[in-house]
């Protein structure tokens, strides 16, 4: 229940007012004591000098005439002060004379007569007459042989003398009622301007919409209360940069085709992917799920060595340090790379470049296959060529042929070049194929009757299932490719008296389906699944005799995939082979 009360707390501007007002009345009451204790002062002093002066001209007249009782009541009326009271003592405190009293006692413990015999002057103020029994103002003087004193009565009178004036007291009132005034309107002003601070700043700290165009006072402090919040807008402007800047490193991290981790010098994570636990769990023997645990690996211990010898050194840095190793586990080739920062801080990335290794492997051997299979025909060119120069009396039948064989090889030679040139343009920039509308149906029925004469020689029958109108958005080139290597491979290969079709099985909105099949001899099992691979041949003797370049299939299975289909190839069970395929419309 406490928690719930909570105490009213002071505002800065209630604070600074209190403590200027309370500063300022501690000094005017203590200037107002001071002025009054000293117009008091003054006035008694005023009074004693009178009543001194009196106490000279008693001591002139008894030094004159003696003490004389008349002498001295005399005087009195001469002082126009018929109240005034003459009292002469010795030094011993016998009272020689007294103007009101008679036989009065001993005076030599009254205190302005021990005042009057150790200084010269001694008064009293307001003591009362053991004589009289009522209040008096003494005055006492010594002089060379007795001691004149006179006094008189403190009545209503003799206060309104001593009282000091009230005037100042009532000016420094009203001096700091005006200065009051004008330190409350400066503190407001004040407070309000720290106020509006303090609440921007507890906005700011919670995080709650800001106003930035606050209005502060025309004065310096309202003047450091808009740098202030200047200040503070640049800097959440540069935080919200910062934050957008850190999301998209953190989501560029975490969608990477590497492993990343960044450690501090004390090889503590400070962020990491996903993919590098992953590909540490490929490296390692056992599971491991911190991204700290790689310099366990024994795998990565060149690295390790690396870091340690070059971290104790980091002071040393003058650039970025690399490092990194290759490292063969399950199958997989990593590249594992380390980058040490300038502030001793460290990256460690994970790649997997097997596939970047077998692309390379496959780019060599088919640089390897296409040398081969460009020897082969420019042999036999040369080798033709050479016997015709050499042997000039050959026989005119013999050198056609020789010249025949040449121009065959050249041909190939040349087909060869075309297929390796429509590769290369399918993978390297597949994205610059022009694309159109083509009518599929027109697109067959063309190449059906190129082939019919060939097809008619061999005693092959060509069927066709394809509807009226098929239409599809794609490169009509590389659409004839598909159709026309097909066709040249069945008719190659699938032998005599056979039947070689195509059939669209399936047609959608987004897609259609084909089936190119022939009833020919078919592919063994263990060749099936390689036939679309670049220069593979099932039986290279035989290819090399019927012309084949061995890119014919691959062509079909990159413009296949470029129209956004795939395909396949299976034996069919009554003898001969189907080529699966779709192509998006």
């Amino acid at each position: 229940m406490n928690d719930l009360i909570h105490k009213p707390r002071l505002t800065f501007h209630h604070k600074l007012l209190l403590s200027i007002t309370t500063t300022i009345m501690v000094f005017v009451v203590m200037l107002s004591l001071f002025q009054y204790q000293r117009e008091k002062t003054f006035r008694i002093e005023l009074l004693t000098d009178q009543i001194v002066s009196y106490n000279n001209l008693v001591y002139e007249d008894i030094k004159e005439h003696g003490i004389c009782d008349s002498c001295l009541v005399n005087l009195m009326s001469v002082f126009n002060a018929k109240d005034l009271r003459i009292t002469v003592v010795n030094f011993s405190g016998t009272v020689l004379f007294d103007s009101q009293a008679e036989h009065l006692a001993n005076h030599s413990n009254r205190p302005e007569i021990k005042d009057a015999l150790s200084t010269g002057t001694g008064v009293s103020i307001r003591r009362n007459s053991q004589t009289l029994g009522k209040p008096f103002f003494y005055v006492a003087t010594r002089y060379d042989n007795l001691i004149v004193r006179c006094s008189r009565p403190y009545d209503f009178q003799l206060h309104q003398q001593l009282k000091t004036d009230n005037s100042f007291i009532i000016f420094a009132t009203l001096l700091l009622i005006v200065l009051l005034f004008f330190i409350f309107r400066t503190t407001r002003r004040m407070g309000n301007t720290i106020e509006q601070l303090r609440d921007f700043a507890q906005h700011a700290e919670k995080g709650n919409s800001l106003d930035m165009d606050q209005d502060f006072p025309n004065n310096e402090l309202g003047e450091i209360s808009q740098h202030i919040v200047g200040l503070f807008k640049r800097i959440s402007s540069a935080k919200d940069d910062l934050v957008r800047e850190r999301e998209k490193l953190y989501t560029h991290l975490q969608t990477a085709r590497e492993g990343l981790a960044v450690f501090d010098s004390n090889k503590k994570e400070i962020v990491s992917n996903n993919l590098f636990i992953q590909y540490m769990n490929l490296i390692s023997n056992t599971p491991v799920n911190a991204s700290d645990s790689i310099f366990k690996l024994p795998e990565i211990h060149e690295i390790n060595q690396y870091l340690d010898h070059h971290l104790a050194v980091k002071n040393l840095l003058g650039h970025l340090q690399r490092y990194s190793i290759q490292i063969y586990k399950n199958g997989k080739m990593f590249l594992v790379q380390c980058i040490i920062f300038l502030d001793g801080s460290f990256e460690i990335s994970i790649t997997d470049i097997t596939l970047n290794e077998e692309e390379s492997r496959l780019k060599r051997q088919l640089t390897q296959n296409i040398a081969h299979e460009l020897k082969t025909p420019i042999s036999s060119i040369q080798g033709y060529l050479e016997t015709i120069l050499e042997n000039q009396d050959l026989p005119a039948e013999k050198r056609n042929k020789f010249i025949e064989r040449s121009y065959l090889q050249s041909k190939r030679l040349g087909d060869l070049l075309r297929d390796i040139s429509t590769l290369t343009r399918m993978d390297e920039a597949p994205r610059l194929i022009e694309k159109e509308p083509v009518n599929l149906t027109n697109l067959l029925t063309q190449l059906f009757a190129e082939v019919e004469n060939e097809a008619h020689q061999k005693n092959i029958r060509l069927t066709m299932e394809i509807p009226a109108e098929l239409h599809i958005h794609g490169n009509p080139s590389l659409l004839y490719s598909i159709f026309r290597n097909l066709m040249d491979n069945a008719l190659a290969y699938g032998g005599e008296n056979i039947e070689v079709g195509i059939r669209c099985f399936r047609n959608d909105m987004d897609r259609c389906y084909f089936v190119f099949f022939d009833t020919g001899e078919g592919i063994p099992e263990e060749h099936l699944n390689r036939i679309f691979e670049r220069f593979y041949r099932i039986d290279k003797g035989r290819t090399r005799k019927l012309g084949g370049t061995g890119l014919g299939l691959a062509i079909v299975k990159n413009a296949v995939q470029l129209h956004g289909g795939s395909i396949s190839a299976k034996n069919r069970d009554n003898g001969g082979l189907e080529v699966i395929f779709s192509l998006s419309k």
